[in-house]
């Protein structure tokens, strides 16, 4: 599997997230937005799979092809150079600073979300005969996904909230560490590998992910749902985007950088010695 060590694929992901800051306005927004896309387009077959066979495991378990395909092809989501971006800028990379790493964050979050509001119109289509049909039962699975992760937390109050919050940590921990696991290996079944399993361990606990929620609710609105943009706004997408930032940051990129990149000194064996 030409498996890399932390030590070695950790200054790979510090050099991915200069990279990042440094990218045009131009490659940037392409990168997002095909990105945004297909990871809206996996959601769309997971949620497919999910209905047509009452197995949210198996919905889980093929998900993360999305995901995968979209970071072989170099493209970026906003949950990822979450943990790339500010890496460059801890490891003092010339031209990397806070306000780079802000633009960076800006631009792929705008490309996201066109990405995948230009899927999820097509899905709407798609599942609609162009709105001259009923909304099939895939559709209506969307549309109530969408009242349940907005209506459903917001009956809550601040818990909800909390709730909403603590999941999309949980979901950046994990898929921040798919991103990471594309850096693990040297060959293409190893990278794979490395993603598949924490982004099928995000799906199938219903962790909150801003980027397929940019699908879900938009796809949920066009196809009836009852809440609105007010509260999936509220009710979703913000705390989940500072949930996914405080998960991907934490758990993920300072926890790599603290212990495989900014080593402290081994224990002395002699003084160890001499003290025991």
């Amino acid at each position: 599997m030409a498996y890399l060590a932390p030590s070695e694929f950790v200054p790979k992901l510090i050099e991915a997230g200069e990279s990042k800051i440094m990218m045009s306005t131009k490659d940037t927004l392409i990168r997002a937005f095909m990105a945004g896309a297909i990871l809206a387009l996996a959601a769309a077959f997971a949620v497919t799979i999910n209905v047509q066979t009452g197995q949210p495991l198996a919905g889980a378990v093929l998900f993360p092809v999305g995901f995968c395909l979209l970071y072989l092809l170099g493209y970026d989501l906003l949950t990822g150079v979450f943990v790339l971006a500010p890496l460059a800028v801890w490891a003092k990379r010339p031209g990397c600073t806070w306000g780079g790493v802000l633009r960076n964050w800006g631009l792929v979050f705008v490309g996201n979300f066109a990405g995948a509001l230009t899927t999820a119109v097509m899905m709407a289509i798609y599942w609609t005969f162009g709105f001259a049909a009923e909304v099939d039962p895939v559709g209506q699975a969307m549309a109530i996904t969408g009242e349940k992760r907005t209506l459903g937390y917001a009956a809550y109050g601040a818990a909800g909230w909390l709730t909403i919050f603590v999941r999309a940590v949980m979901c950046n921990w994990m898929v921040s560490t798919g991103v990471v696991g594309a850096s693990m290996s040297s060959t293409v079944s190893g990278k794979v590998i490395a993603m598949w399993m924490p982004i099928m361990l995000f799906f199938y606990m219903v962790f909150e992910h801003s980027i397929v929620n940019m699908f879900l609710f938009p796809t949920g609105l066009m196809l009836g749902a009852k809440f609105t943009i007010a509260d999936y706004l509220l009710w979703n997408e913000l705390p989940v985007v500072l949930g996914n930032l405080v998960g991907g940051l934490t758990f993920t990129g300072l926890m790599l950088y603290s212990t495989h990149y900014r080593t402290s000194p081994k224990r002395n064996a002699a003084e160890l010695k001499i003290a025991a």
